[in-house]
């Protein structure tokens, strides 16, 4: 919602599955001490901390809810300059990249002898030759960055790796990944076989 629609509308409620953060302060939550916690006004996932205001929200006839920090000056009308400070790399949001993006979708991962994991990979628009991975499509904090220029794609799968896999490899480091199926996994090496040699690949995300 936009600022000035903030507490007039319903939001939209981002679900508990979509995120494996904090939306506000970028914390992980776990099952103890991070529960998850919906922000009245834009309808975002927080945690506690962050949810730890109220504001009078004219959709819901006035009464109190519980509203994030940035809802609650917003809707108090107080502004926080500190809020402007300049992002990291890390911190562009995975709905900001994904909604411009060459290509993104779920992948499984694996670093060295880690098991694999399920990650949310995006490779934006503005920075065609890099992989950002989230934990979900809604987080807010990509968990890590690959710069692909340079690295060396390995698309055929050894028996322990999972059957639609491809290795990307440069000197000592190796990230493998494997897509759910052949067609998936062809689409997002046309774009990686580009993206190792400089170029900058066609948008993928028909």
């Amino acid at each position: 919602l936009q600022n000035a629609e903030l507490g007039k509308r319903a939001p939209r409620w981002i679900r508990d599955n979509e995120v494996t953060m904090c939306m506000k302060c970028k914390e992980p939550f776990n099952a103890l001490t991070r529960r998850r916690h919906h922000c009245r006004a834009c309808g975002h996932v927080v945690c506690w901390k962050c949810s730890d205001y109220k504001a009078h929200l004219e959709y819901d006839g006035n009464k109190l809810n519980k509203v994030c920090k940035d809802c609650y000056h917003v809707i108090i009308g107080c502004t926080d300059s500190e809020e402007k400070k300049k992002k990291g790399i890390l911190e562009i949001e995975s709905a900001e990249v994904s909604g411009n993006s060459v290509i993104c979708s779920f992948l499984q991962y694996m670093e060295k002898s880690k098991p694999w994991q399920k990650a949310w990979c995006v490779i934006p628009k503005q920075e065609a030759l890099v992989l950002y991975m989230y934990g979900a499509p809604q987080d807010v904090k990509a968990l890590a960055t690959i710069p692909l220029l340079g690295y060396a794609v390995d698309d055929t799968p050894r028996s322990a790796d999972l059957p639609h896999s491809f290795k990307l490899t440069q000197s000592k480091s190796v990230h493998s990944f494997a897509a759910d199926n052949e067609e998936l996994k062809q689409k997002w090496l046309k774009v990686i076989h580009l993206a190792v040699k400089g170029e900058t690949p066609e948008c993928q995300n028909e």
